[in-house]
């Protein structure tokens, strides 16, 4: 299937990230990284395909269908069973992003379809090319008008993506001062809406690693193949109870699926009141329980 790809065991210490990448795996969870430059952010991004299912043989089919409608594609197809893994840079265009052209042709999101979609350094995206990420990341497909005709493409991809805290990054480090004013750190978190960040199920805020590094007697890594094993396992007990990942689950489907019980709903209800929670994001908070259970 392919080179062999970066495993987690090059990731030293960072475990609350770890964690959190694993629990995306395992439940189909958008997942927002932010820290310092150095932290490890897009190299654990690299790795999250290391540790996802191989793709099901309909899975296989759409991927392979979708690549197959791009010029130039066809004589270059071979069935790999990995997810996608797509990286765009921060430039692309909305029709390299979501798809377009005058013969419509699918984007990158439906390039990422049953795989990852990974955004670096997201604040320096265009915000209107971002804002076209909110319905995919709902629906699972992207519809593209060209005059009296539009087309339709899949695309259910798991969103993961990084940003630095401030344009110099260094914003909450305990060992670089930060250089912007108050002003610029506003504009700079001003590129992202509410209403995208609504989109993402987990946040982690990462921080360097001490400089002696992780020390001599620390445990090693778990590699890839392990932490594969847990969410291939994690996904099977979705998969059985509801058909689907817990980041996918619809809402009217949460009574039978969640088991809520008095006292979790009451604590969820007093969380939403205390922090201004809207209903979207309990949903998130449920969909990430289910799977962290």
């Amino acid at each position: 299937d392919g080179a062999p790809l970066p495993d987690l065991r090059d990731v030293k210490g960072q475990q609350t990230a770890r964690l959190a990448l694993e629990i995306a795996a395992a439940g189909g969870h958008s997942l927002l990284m932010m820290g310092p430059p150095g932290t490890g952010k897009s190299m654990l991004a690299q790795r999250l395909p290391s540790i996802l299912p191989p793709l099901t043989d309909d899975e296989l089919m759409s991927v392979w269908t979708l690549r197959s409608l791009l010029p130039g594609q066809q004589s270059s197809l071979h069935l790999d069973t990995r997810r996608p893994f797509r990286n765009p840079h921060h430039s692309a265009s909305a029709a390299a992003l979501v798809g377009g052209g005058s013969d419509p042709k699918p984007g990158e999101i439906s390039l990422a379809h049953h795989g990852v979609l990974f955004l670096d350094e997201l604040p320096e995206f265009d915000r209107r090319v971002l804002e076209m990420l909110r319905e995919p990341l709902e629906t699972g497909r992207i519809t593209l008008s060209r005059g009296p005709y539009s087309e339709t493409f899949p695309a259910r991809f798991l969103l993961v993506a990084t940003m630095n805290p401030c344009p110099c990054g260094n914003l909450g480090d305990p060992a670089r001062a930060c250089r912007c004013t108050p002003a610029q750190i506003r504009r700079y978190q001003a590129r992202l809406s509410g209403p995208l960040l609504e989109r993402f199920d987990l946040g982690i805020e990462m921080m360097r690693e001490p400089a002696g590094g992780v020390p001599d007697k620390a445990p090693t890594p778990e590699d890839s193949a392990t932490v594969a094993r847990r969410v291939q396992s994690a996904r099977q007990r979705q998969l059985t109870r509801q058909a689907c990942t817990n980041g996918h689950l619809p809402v009217g489907r949460f009574d039978d699926c969640l088991a809520l019980q008095s006292d979790a709903r009451t604590l969820l209800t007093q969380a939403a009141d205390r922090f201004g929670w809207s209903w979207r994001s309990q949903h998130r908070v449920l969909r990430v329980a289910r799977t962290v259970a």
